[in-house]
């Protein structure tokens, strides 16, 4: 059996990405979204995403900490953060999104990948496998560990956020028809406008990838493959 998730990251992130985000799930293909929920435009976001799939993007690279609101970020130090603490400011960041939200988060993945860290991945177990949720693997060293744990993650991960746009109409298309046919694939994704309020690297590249997959060509590609995207 397949399931295939196109899930938005940075759903909060900055009004121009989210509103991207949102028209690229009402007006477009994606089918998932999630919200960073610690950023000053976070209550905007979730208040947009009525009725939406939405997961945690849980955030240890900047903006303030939940659980010890002395705390800012900085993606850097990520590596100096306890497993304990890591485990409580899931569980903080969770509780947010669903008072939020009015509901619980779908699955959770994490800004920048940060859970690449041992000290971090080990935290964010904790976390999911007291609420039973699913977490995104980004690669194979953290999805054997999230599986040893108990965790439901992905079987395979697609996309990145380089310094060129990562899904144009022609790598969906390739990607589309390459996929495999059993497991649980997430492709992950970046569309929205430029940000209006922050300076990122990944900046015109959320305008390509909002254009792919709020193009009619887009909804086309999939109907043909007899694929019908799916949330966690």
């Amino acid at each position: 059996m397949r399931r295939v998730v196109l899930n938005a990251d940075d759903l909060g992130y900055d009004p121009a990405v989210t509103r991207g985000i949102i028209e690229s799930m009402r007006q477009g293909v994606v089918s998932s979204t999630t919200l960073m929920v610690n950023t000053p435009h976070s209550e905007a976001a979730a208040q947009q995403a009525s009725g939406l799939a939405v997961g945690l993007h849980f955030n240890l690279a900047r903006w303030p900490s939940l659980s010890r609101p002395t705390h800012e970020f900085v993606e850097a130090r990520a590596n100096e953060l306890s497993p304990d603490f890591v485990a409580a400011e899931a569980n903080a960041q969770l509780n947010r999104l669903l008072t939020l939200l009015g509901r619980p988060a779908t699955h959770l993945d994490v800004h920048k990948h940060l859970h690449r860290l041992p000290n971090v991945l080990a935290g964010v177990i904790a976390a999911a496998r007291a609420r039973a949720l699913p977490v995104r693997s980004p690669d194979q060293t953290v999805r054997a560990a999230l599986q040893a744990a108990g965790v439901v993650t992905n079987d395979l991960m697609l996309g990145d956020a380089d310094r060129d746009a990562y899904w144009t109409l022609e790598t969906f298309e390739a990607q589309l028809r390459a996929l495999p046919e059993r497991g649980l694939i997430e492709l992950m994704c970046h569309p929205g406008y430029a940000p209006s309020h922050l300076t990122s690297g990944y900046s015109q590249q959320r305008e390509v990838e909002l254009a792919t997959f709020t193009s009619p060509r887009a909804k086309e590609l999939l109907d043909s493959l007899g694929l019908q995207l799916s949330c966690w």
